[in-house]
């Protein structure tokens, strides 16, 4: 996910999400299968699980194959992206109460497990720190949070561009358009306040977290969990 949160409304970006998002993450599907792991861990055979940033139903549609008593809470500002995560589920959107909006929309659980997957490196950092602390708020004890996102070291300007020069490149080489790869590479700079991993671990533990250890790493993205 390197598109503005408003670009999720717009039809074509909709139309060709599933397609383009998996050449744009390393190991997309991959981090799916991690998340599964980590909650199965913990959450019980009938977990209920809130997915923040759930637009386009991916994630939860690979969590629903992989674990068929476990229903969700999706929530994502976007009523298209919601919408196209019907379509993604098909019938296992039976098992998904949708929320349109953002943290303070989502019911307020207890649930057993809760992920936000490329979504949190929208948010700048204070509103990032309030919102793990409301998903922490909202997650029943020793409950897993699963997160993933982009998150690189930022130790002055030549690093950050070193990084993000790797991103675009990985980009291309995935067949995206070397235009379109700087596209995206500007528009992160632009709107995407992207943390240091370091930085990124310090908000999960200051809102409670427990145990919080990164489980994915591929150039420009992170993945952690963390235990309520």
């Amino acid at each position: 996910m390197t598109k503005s949160p408003n670009t999720f409304d717009d039809p074509d970006f909709v139309d060709a999400y599933a397609d383009r998002v998996p050449r744009t993450v390393p190991a997309y599907h991959d981090i799916h299968r991690m998340a599964a792991v980590l909650i199965d861990e913990h959450a019980p055979p009938d977990a209920r699980v809130l997915v923040l940033g759930a637009g386009g139903g991916l994630e939860m549609k690979a969590f629903a194959q992989a674990h068929p008593g476990w229903i969700f809470d999706a929530v994502d500002p976007a009523a298209a992206m919601l919408d196209l995560a019907v379509a993604t589920l098909g019938p296992s959107a039976s098992r998904v109460r949708m929320h349109q909006g953002y943290i303070d929309d989502a019911p307020p659980g207890p649930f057993d497990a809760a992920t936000s997957l490329l979504t949190l490196h929208f948010l700048g950092q204070d509103e990032r720190r309030r919102t793990v602390a409301e998903v922490r708020r909202r997650l029943a004890p020793g409950a897993p949070f699963v997160v993933a996102h982009l998150s690189f070291p930022q130790r002055d300007d030549a690093e950050r561009e070193l990084w993000m020069g790797r991103h675009s490149a990985t980009l291309v080489a995935s067949g995206i358009e070397p235009a379109d790869a700087e596209k995206a590479r500007t528009m992160i700079a632009a709107e995407v306040p992207a943390l240091t991993p370091e930085q990124d671990r310090t908000i999960l533990q200051e809102a409670g977290f427990s145990d919080v250890a990164e489980f994915f790493s591929a150039f420009t993205f992170r993945g952690w969990v963390g235990y309520a």
